[in-house]
Formats: structure tokens, C-alpha cells, sequence
């Protein structure tokens, strides 16, 4: 019964999409101070649909009240990751909701041992923190070096899309990051994309180096080289594909120039499909796939296919 009246409770929530703007306010007002954290996530959700900016306030107090005794109150942290979710959707750039988020662990108890549900909660109050008016750029830079050092690797992430948004020096920042390495190959492709963007052409060759890196690390390379669709990425994927090995790094080139976009790029893969090896071509049309909603492309793709066949038929 008491899951049939949560389910209820979250259902007139999302009824109020069809509602009034101060009937929508008043309603959402009072479900985030419900003691149910699903119900007041939800109450923060919606109040960023509808754009209820005037209720920016309300969810700061019911933010705060979350901390206390916070594994109570809010575990999994969805409450209030929800509530630092709306206060960035609805532009909120006062910093004290958002230090306070950044630094928060919640450990709970599960199977295994306590794990620390806040994770996506510094995660998103560390990214927020960039924009704010309140803090210097320097705080807010210390804020994000320690984020790099978070036990969680989606933390450090965040820290590292933050140090792209500063732009500037954080440059070299990332660059040492980069040099530091992570046990986590996510972060490193998160390294590797901001560095692109920040740098362009010049952090080419930095990147290109990972690319003799072990499997995963070398995969992430290749994948942010070609998304960066920056001209010079492309000759270096192409250089390395002819030294590359591995069915796995091979596919992750091809799947790196399709992402490209670049006209010399695609040629090189249309090429693999009219006269490369066997598993070059599967691999190449596997990675052509990426394009399958462009028409163009994919009439270049069953020419391709033709001119293969065509010449396979004429050797026997």
C-alpha cells in the first residue's frame, strides 16, 4: 500500500504539466518538503520542466534539509541529486548549495560493504560551480584539482569537463593529467576530448602518443582524435592504421574516422570496402554504419559494395 501511494504521489506530480503556473508552484512547494525522497525528487524535477524559477528557494531549504541525517532522509542521494539537477537547469548560480554538494560522501550499507551513493551528486555540483559568479576563478579551480583526485572515477570526469569549460590554463592541467594517467580509461578519454577542444590542432600530437598506450587507453585515443574531426587527427589515424594490431584497435581506428567526418576519412574507408581484406571490409562497413541515416553516404557505400563484388566475380 505504502508503494501504491508513492506511485500515486509521483503520478499528480506529473499531472501538473497540464496544470496552472501557480497551482504547478504551490503543489511542487509542498512535495519538496515530503519525507519521501523519490516524491521530493520528483517535486525538483518537475519544477525544472515547468520552469518555476520562483521556486529556486524552495528547493535550497529542502536541499539543505537533506544533509541531516542524510542516509535517513534521502539515500541513493536521489532527492538531492535531483534538487542540484533543477537548481543548474534553472540557471541558480549561487555557489553555497553546490560547495556543499561537492563535498558531500554518503556511505551506505550494501551487499558488499558501504558504498558512497554521492557520487553523482559531487559529480554534478562540481560541474556547476564554473559558472558561478560568487566564486574566483581560482576557487573554483582549486575546487576542480580536487575533484581529480576523487576515489570516484565519474568525479573525476566532471572535474575534468569543469577544467575544459574554464578554458585557458586549465590546458595544462589536463595536459599533466594526461601524463599522470588514471586508473580509469574513462577519464582519460574525457582528458583526451577536452584537451582537443581547449587546444585544437596543438594537443594532436599529445594525444597521438596514447595511441602506443595498452588496448584501452590506445582505443580512447583513437576515438578522441576522430571526434575532434580536426584535419590533422585524420592523417594520424590513417599512419597508425597501417601498424596497428588487433581486431579491437583496428576497429576502433575505423570507427575513429568514420566519426571524423572528414572527406579524405571516408574515402579511406570506402576504399577498405571495394579492396581490402576480408575482415578489413567488415570492419569498415561496420563503422560506415554510424552514417546509415544519410542517404548519400550509404549510396556511396552499396557502390562500394558493388565495385567489391564485381571485381571478386572477375578473379574467378
Amino acid at each position: 500500500m505504502a508503494h501504491r501511494k508513492i506511485e500515486q504521489d509521483i503520478e499528480r506530480l506529473s499531472a501538473l504539466r497540464e496544470a496552472g503556473r501557480p497551482e504547478a508552484a504551490a503543489a511542487l512547494r509542498k512535495a519538496l518538503g515530503d519525507r519521501v525522497n523519490l516524491v521530493a525528487a520528483k517535486a525538483a524535477k518537475m519544477a525544472a520542466e515547468l520552469e518555476l524559477r520562483e521556486l529556486v528557494p524552495d528547493l535550497v531549504r529542502a536541499f539543505d534539509r537533506l544533509f541531516e541525517d542524510a542516509t535517513e532522509r534521502d539515500p541513493q542521494c536521489w532527492a538531492k541529486n535531483a534538487i542540484a539537477k533543477a537548481l543548474v537547469d534553472l540557471d541558480h548560480r549561487d555557489s553555497p548549495p553546490f560547495v556543499r554538494g561537492m563535498r558531500h560522501v554518503q556511505m551506505e550499507s550494501s551487499y558488499g560493504g558501504a558504498v558512497d551513493t554521492a557520487t553523482t551528486l559531487r559529480g554534478i555540483c562540481l560541474l556547476a560551480l564554473a559558472p558561478c559568479p560568487d566564486l574566483t576563478r581560482q576557487e573554483v579551480m582549486r575546487y576542480l584539482v580536487d575533484g581529480l583526485t576523487d576515489e570516484a572515477h565519474t568525479v573525476r570526469v566532471e572535474a575534468v569537463r569543469g577544467l575544459e569549460q574554464m578554458e585557458g590554463e586549465s590546458a595544462l592541467l589536463l595536459r599533466l593529467k594526461a601524463r599522470l594517467g588514471d586508473k580509469e580509461v574513462e577519464v582519460l578519454g574525457q582528458v583526451f576530448d577536452s584537451l582537443l577542444k581547449l587546444e585544437g590542432a596543438r594537443a594532436i600530437p599529445l594525444v597521438a602518443e596514447f595511441l602506443k598506450a595498452e588496448p584501452d587507453t590506445r582505443a580512447e585515443a583513437a576515438l578522441a582524435l576522430g571526434s575532434s574531426r580536426l584535419a590533422g587527427a585524420v592523417d594520424i589515424l590513417r599512419a597508425a592504421w597501417d601498424t596497428a594490431r588487433g581486431p579491437e584497435f583496428r576497429d576502433a581506428i575505423l570507427r575513429a574516422l568514420s566519426i571524423s567526418r572528414q572527406d579524405n576519412a571516408m574515402e579511406f574507408l570506402l576504399a577498405l570496402v571495394k579492396t581490402g581484406r576480408a575482415a578489413d571490409a567488415k570492419q569498415a562497413l561496420d563503422a560506415l554504419e554510424l552514417h546509415k541515416d544519410s542517404l548519400e553516404i550509404q549510396r556511396r557505400v552499396k557502390e562500394a559494395e558493388f565495385e567489391r563484388k564485381e571485381r571478386m566475380e572477375g578473379r574467378g
